[in-house]
């Protein structure tokens, strides 16, 4: 089985998140072996414990993030939970974005566990900073330590009636050791966690003066966009730039393997450059790809044996020899990201270093590639992080950065490539298609006996291909499928290997949406042609007895609530008005966070509309609810969307979209009521990211067949299907 990612990212989180911090016999504190300086070199009177916090003499909190902002609220929750313990005055609290270095090693932001990672050790960097602010308070005071207490942003000496603020006490902190194994709160103490509280950076965003990576300027720099091959991984065979060059505002156009950069004073000389490019192209093996020939090829696939990952029994003979079998296919597309602002970066480079500004949700792989690609040491690398107009796992990707590096080498001036929406929507990387083929086996007395869950897919690609050898495959490919969190007394899943030829990567919720969409979905035809209740049936399978372990029978306990709370809250049972249905689908994310989802749908003159999605969440202790609020509803529209409006195809290798306009999104009017309740069932906050895009098309799904008695078996849903 695989290894949790919450555990693979844990190393990464503990070395951002201080835990390779060490006190040194000196005092100082140290990070993997190296002294930690103060900003500003040793007479700096700032407080700085940790490379993610400092106190300034001034007074102010300054919280260094080691993580990236793309919307999901990260600078907001994460100096909560340091300002929580330090009882740091949150309206004294700045925040700043780190870069990748020595003190910030791994600032990969994916996996929807920046919280859960660090929820621990910021605390614990707080509460040892606090601590260390009240020993300078009481040495001034010539007080015990245990005499004095703490208020947002200042000790105090309750039997006195004197107080210090944290900047009159920094430079004093700093002088001395850092205390250890300091306590954390009560939650019942807290003031701060599980706070409402309004994002830090709203009001920069919703002002304009937030900066985004394509707001980054510096002095003397150049605009550029590149023409390539409309097949990736297509070959320039010859060009002619004369037309580009004449179009005022363009300096040049410059030759980058099998690109073609067209330079210019601002982007839309750029772009109006590139229109008028002539290009020869040899486009390769791609050209014949096809994605309507690659889905019938999964379908196909689907029927034959693949890699097996969970077993349980034996599930061939027992469908085989069952009273009754059930059997169908999911088919599921390709998608894109679509972040709303495309993919662009400025670089300079000069005298052996590059400086870069871009939105990337992998800073260390920026520094490392770009430092690969122009033969440098990372350290020669400098990126500046800058908020992202959207991320989704799509800024992982990191070759816009190399191209801006590799550009601003060859004409000498720092240059910001920036990609059209069209560049990004045909050349980023895209959710693999897949094709489940299901199949249930039930006794004489309509039971279920047997479980049998097949997906033909294929991996991600976009930073090296999947081995086809490799016998975890399915366990690290079929989210969702190998870990059902159903108990059933007889199941196999298995993984068949399809691979597409085109670019693959991750994106919100992974692997996960496509087999819970069929898990799901398929459950709810059981309960069915059983005659039974879709949210009885769930919770019978839950409560199940088997051999499992204590954590996964905490889990399905945890299942279980989140899936009554859904349905009480959605009014399961109760009577609708004419032509509403309603549709339950439940899922635990990658063994943790746990939650479940009601549609409520009719359809009106050929078109499906969802008037209310509840969602019942346990992702453990909850930060800020507004944030949580947030990542339920925008998971909610990101799987809406994928239900209601669009898909990728392709034809002659080419993506068949370039822009919103056969892309879409859902608008107001087609965006339900959205309604969010957490339940407290985990011990630490797990993610909220990814997890509510996973259960949202089986839920729709579902509800839409109990509103009209048709099962669509596939996405997004065309006005033919409601026919």
């Amino acid at each position: 089985m695989r290894a949790s990612r919450r555990r693979f990212l844990a190393v990464g989180g503990l070395a951002a998140g201080g835990m390779l911090l060490e006190l040194a016999t000196d005092g100082r504190l140290r990070i993997a072996g190296r002294a930690l300086a103060a900003a500003g070199g040793a007479s700096d009177p700032s407080f700085r414990p940790f490379a993610w916090l400092a106190i300034e003499p001034g007074g102010r909190t300054l919280v260094t993030i080691g993580r990236v902002e793309m919307g999901q609220g990260t600078r907001t929750s994460l100096p909560m939970l340091v300002a929580e313990e330090l009882d740091a005055d949150w309206e004294r609290v700045a925040v700043e974005t780190a870069e990748p270095g020595p003190e910030f090693p791994e600032m990969r932001t994916s996996g929807s566990w920046s919280v859960g990672g660090r929820y621990r050790s910021l605390r614990q960097m707080g509460a040892r900073a606090r601590a260390a602010l009240i020993a300078a308070a009481a040495a001034r005071w010539r007080v015990p330590a245990g005499a004095c207490s703490t208020q947002p942003g200042q000790v105090v000496h309750a039997a006195s009636g004197r107080s210090l603020g944290y900047g009159e006490l920094a430079a004093a902190a700093a002088a001395a050791p850092l205390p250890a194994n300091v306590p954390l709160k009560d939650p019942k103490q807290f003031r701060l966690l599980g706070r409402r509280t309004p994002r830090r950076d709203a009001p920069a965003i919703v002002t304009g003066t937030a900066r985004y990576g394509l707001d980054a300027r510096v002095p003397g720099m150049r605009f550029a966009s590149l023409e390539r091959c409309p097949v990736a991984g297509g070959k320039l065979l010859s060009f002619d730039a004369s037309a580009a060059r004449r179009v005022p505002g363009v300096r040049d156009v410059v030759r980058l393997g099998d690109s073609l950069a067209v330079v210019a004073d601002h982007t839309w000389a750029a772009f109006s450059g590139r229109r008028v490019l002539e290009a020869r192209w040899d486009e390769g093996a791609l050209a014949s790809f096809d994605s309507r020939a690659y889905r019938a090829q999964l379908a196909e696939a689907s029927g034959r044996r693949g890699t097996p990952g969970r077993i349980v029994g034996g599930a061939e003979a027992a469908v085989a020899s069952a009273a009754r079998r059930l059997d169908a296919l999911y088919e599921y597309p390709f998608f894109v990201h679509a972040p709303l602002e495309p993919m662009n970066a400025l670089a300079h480079v000069r005298d052996g270093r590059c400086e870069l500004w871009l939105g990337t949700q992998a800073p260390n792989w920026v520094q490392e590639d770009v430092a690969h690609r122009l033969g440098f040491e990372p350290s020669a690398v400098r990126v500046h992080v800058q908020l992202l107009g959207g991320g989704f796992g799509r800024r992982l990707g990191v070759e816009h950065a190399v191209e801006a590096a590799e550009l601003s080498r060859a004409i000498g001036a720092p240059v910001q490539v920036v990609w059209t929406r069209e560049d990004d929507m045909r050349h980023g990387f895209f959710q693999p298609a897949a094709a489940h083929r299901m199949a249930a086996g039930l006794d004489a007395s309509g039971r279920l006996a047997a479980w049998w869950h097949r997906e033909a897919s294929s991996g991600q690609n976009f930073r090296g291909r999947v081995d086809p050898a490799d016998p975890d495959l399915a366990a690290n490919l079929m989210w969702g499928g190998v870990d059902n969190p159903y108990v059933l007394p007889v199941m196999r899943a298995e993984f068949v290997l399809v691979e597409a030829p085109i670019a693959l990567g991750p994106w919100r919720a992974v692997f996960a949406p496509s087999n819970v969409m069929a898990r799901e979905c398929f459950v709810d035809e059981i309960a069915h042609a059983t005659g039974r209740d879709p949210v009885q049936l769930r919770l019978d399978l839950l409560a199940a007895n088997d051999d499992a372990d204590a954590a996964q029978r905490s889990r399905r306990a945890r299942l279980a609530a989140v899936i009554r709370l859904a349905s009480e809250k959605a009014g399961w049972g109760r009577p609708l008005p004419a032509g509403r249905a309603r549709g339950i689908a439940a899922h635990v994310y990658d063994g943790e966070t746990t939650l479940a989802q009601v549609a409520e749908v009719s359809i009106d003159g050929g078109h499906l509309l969802v008037h209310r999605f509840v969602c019942a969440i346990d992702c453990g202790p909850v930060v800020n609810p507004l944030g949580l609020e947030a990542q339920v509803e925008s998971g909610v529209v990101w799987g809406l969307s994928q239900v209601l409006c669009n898909d990728v195809s392709f034809k002659n290798g080419r993506a068949e979209i370039s822009n919103f306009g056969d892309y879409p999104i859902p608008r107001l009017p087609e965006t339900p009521v959205i309604e969010t309740f957490a339940i407290e069932g985990a011990s630490q906050p797990l993610g909220a990211g990814e997890q509510p895009a996973a259960p949202v098309a089986a839920a729709v799904l579902n509800a839409l067949f109990a509103a009209t008695g048709k099962r669509v078996r596939h996405l997004p849903v065309r006005e033919a299907d409601l026919a």
